[in-house]
């Protein structure tokens, strides 16, 4: 079983991607300097103290953009929520839902379960819940409006699986919050993970955690982190 090929999830990742593309390619082209699809250091520092100075303030500046994982990335993810038969999932960051498709598709093809979401933009929130309805997968699916500092506080259970995609200076802190109810072995996939804090932080076995960079689209600051306790 395997809903990505089915539709009409199929169809309307397809469309998204496409639209994605085409919405962000300004944003793309400003912070890689047109030349390449991985930023530069000097655009990731910008961003980076942009955030630690008003993430609320970046986060809505940003509103009409996707800022979505790729196909490659999001296979891996479908794929990683299928290996860990995942339950429940908590992402960072829901923007305008492509990441959250292809995690809902893994909890249909793993029996059912529920995802919790968090986006601090409101149009983002209408478009997400509209293109999971579009999938036919809303009914997995709670998306939550505001600040993931408080929105993700009660997740209402252990978590099998973490994606941190939303504002890079929070990753760390969204981690902390969440950690205490991460299921022994759950993956931890950050996207963008640029910040410096969290690195460390999930770079020492003390802590409790296995990390390695993930190869999916190198320059990208994909890492790839288990919670072993």
């Amino acid at each position: 079983m395997n809903k990505l090929i089915a539709f009409p999830v199929r169809g309307a990742l397809n469309r998204l991607h496409r639209d994605a593309e085409s919405s962000d390619r300004a944003l793309i082209d400003a912070v890689t300097g047109g030349l390449s699809a991985v930023p530069s250091g000097e655009a990731i520092a910008d961003m980076m103290a942009e955030e630690e100075a008003d993430y609320r303030g970046v986060c809505h500046g940003l509103s009409g953009n996707f800022l979505s994982v790729s196909p490659a990335y999001g296979r891996f993810l479908y794929m990683t929520a299928r290996a860990c038969k995942a339950r429940r999932i908590v992402e960072f960051g829901s923007s305008m839902g492509i990441s959250t498709i292809y995690l809902a598709s893994a909890l249909r093809d793993n029996g059912g379960g529920k995802l919790i979401g968090s986006e601090i933009e409101t149009s983002k929130v209408v478009r997400a819940q509209f293109h999971l309805g579009a999938a036919e997968l809303g009914d997995l699916v709670e998306i939550r409006e505001g600040d993931a500092l408080e929105t993700l506080k009660d997740v209402g259970g252990p978590v099998d699986l973490l994606l941190l995609d939303g504002a890079l200076s929070l990753y760390l802190p969204v981690l902390k919050l969440i950690e205490p109810h991460l299921a022994p072995g759950a993956p931890v996939l950050a996207e963008n993970a640029f910040a410096s804090d969290y690195l460390t932080y999930v770079g020492d076995p003390r802590n409790g955690y296995l990390t390695l960079p993930l190869p999916i689209d190198p320059g990208h600051g994909n890492v790839y982190s288990v919670w072993v306790g």
